[in-house]
């Protein structure tokens, strides 16, 4: 039961974890039409104006929790989508005039404005919004800055423009230039917007037994669960939910490392500029907004894709689930059904979801395992491909005199992304991550902070100090190809 205190998180933490339970239980189908009135019992509302609407909310989270669209009949396919329930109490009127006004007798705002909005009131400035272009002249031009720009937080956060409102001011989320990185949604005051989930599907094969069901778990989980969780923890933990086995997407990134160390040297020798082709997110920004640079995606598989392949050599009736902090890697799933890769991908938060529906602490399973190396581990921070790339050529002898543009969140991949699109890119190649700091801030993330990077820290700290090339040589009998042709 939800109560007045129930932030965003716990909001949907519940939702996640009610549905969980159910479809554990199988009672999903059964139960879940009445899982609004046993969470929202009433009669008092506890956020938002009436249990009516808090009902619907929770209604339209379940739809999401089951991997659809929290609108009925929609036909949105994307993974970001709107909870239109909960979508409200933003300003409708961007540029609003504050107490700060002096109705001074210079009228700059006045004389900036092309559009006739601003008029003068007996005591402030007065900006009409249905004659207001949201142009912000007005604003550059108040000598007290008077004029407050109220924009949207999903609209202010989107790195590609993705974000419009309807004709009820409800949000509307572009498809055609949503890059699903999920800024908005960490961003929306209100959680009306949320992400679509396969914690059911997954769920439903962890209860058939003939299913072979691996986790795949992103280098970014460390930390998220303390600083004495650690790997082994965590696999007896995700086994004991019923997954076959679990492997470090770490180990996948060193495969990933040595195959883009071979791609780079090649490309520097042609005098082609590349960039990296592990932040799905970063991926999509240059194929729907940069499409001129499409070529010059590096062609090696991701960290999750690379694992994905070298589990299913080991094991040809593999079903690979992704887990990890990132949104956009649902999509990454979607789009890369044919190259024979990850078959789901999970946030953090939905792992967490399972745990608590079959009562399982990570904290109490004891275990000393580690699979990729130091380098593939932190391919979740912004420079570690850059680092891992360059390992890996000292490792071969190969050329490290070639120079990377570390872009560290969505403003700095556009800029990159815009110098390499009129030929002015200096360095050589561009690391693109579009969540500041790298993946372990992503939007599935449990743990956010300095709270997580010190677990972190202190778990990389125990790793050991493999190689990455060392390292692939133990699985050197399976063969697979590393390239998404």
């Amino acid at each position: 039961m939800l109560g007045e205190n129930s932030n965003i998180g716990t909001i949907k933490h519940e939702v996640l974890f009610e549905v969980a339970k159910l479809a554990f239980h199988g009672e999903l189908e059964e139960k879940k039409d009445s899982l609004p009135y046993d969470m929202i019992p009433g009669p008092q509302a506890n956020f938002r104006c009436c249990i009516y609407k808090e009902r619907e909310i929770i209604r339209q989270r379940i739809r999401l929790a089951e991997g659809k669209s929290p609108s009925a009949g929609s036909n949105n396919k994307n993974i970001v989508q709107v909870i239109t329930s909960a979508c409200e109490g933003c300003p409708i009127a961007r540029f609003v005039v504050t107490d700060n006004c002096q109705k001074c007798m210079s009228k700059k705002c006045q004389g900036a404005c092309n559009f006739g909005a601003v008029s003068m009131l007996k005591d402030r400035a007065y900006i009409d919004p249905n004659l207001c272009k949201e142009c912000g002249k007005c604003s550059q031009a108040c000598p007290y800055n008077a004029i407050a720009d109220l924009m949207r937080p999903c609209k202010r956060s989107c790195p590609v423009e993705a974000i419009t409102m309807d004709e009820n001011n409800i949000v509307v989320i572009d498809e055609e230039k949503c890059i699903n990185c999920g800024a908005c949604i960490v961003n929306c005051p209100f959680g009306a917007i949320s992400d679509r989930s396969f914690m059911v599907d997954v769920i439903n094969l962890l209860k058939q037994e003939d299913k072979h069901v691996y986790a795949m778990l992103a280098p970014a989980w460390e930390g998220q669960f303390g600083s004495h969780v650690s790997v082994g923890s965590m696999a007896a933990a995700i086994k004991e939910i019923g997954f076959t086995d679990m492997y470090e997407v770490a180990l996948g990134a060193d495969y990933t490392a040595s195959s883009e160390a071979e791609e780079w040297s090649d490309a520097y020798n042609e005098g082609k500029k590349m960039t990296t082709s592990c932040c799905p997110a970063f991926v999509k920004m240059i194929r729907k907004h940069f499409p001129q640079l499409t070529d010059n995606i590096s062609t090696t598989l991701s960290p999750m894709a690379a694992t994905a392949r070298l589990i299913k050599a080991m094991d040809p009736e593999a079903i690979c689930v992704f887990i990890g902090p990132c949104i956009a890697k649902k999509e990454e799933v979607l789009d890369s059904v044919s190259l024979n890769a990850a078959d789901y991908a999970l946030t953090l938060d939905e792992l967490v979801a399972m745990f608590r529906a079959k009562e399982i602490e990570p904290k109490s399973f004891n275990g000393n395992v580690q699979q990729g190396s130091i380098y593939g581990k932190k391919f979740c921070i912004s420079g570690g491909v850059t680092a891992s790339v360059v390992e890996s050529l000292k490792e071969s002898n190969g050329n490290t005199d070639i120079t990377v543009k570390v872009c560290n969140g969505a403003a700095e991949c556009k800029k990159g992304l815009m110098l390499l699109k009129v030929g002015k890119l200096p360095e050589d190649f561009i690391e693109g991550m579009v969540c500041e700091g790298g993946c372990s801030n992503g939007p599935g993330s449990i743990l956010t902070g300095r709270a997580a990077n010190v677990n972190r820290e202190k778990l990389f700290a125990q790793a050991d100090n493999r190689e990455i090339l060392e390292n692939l040589k133990g699985y050197e009998k399976y063969e697979f190809s590393m390239h998404k042709h």
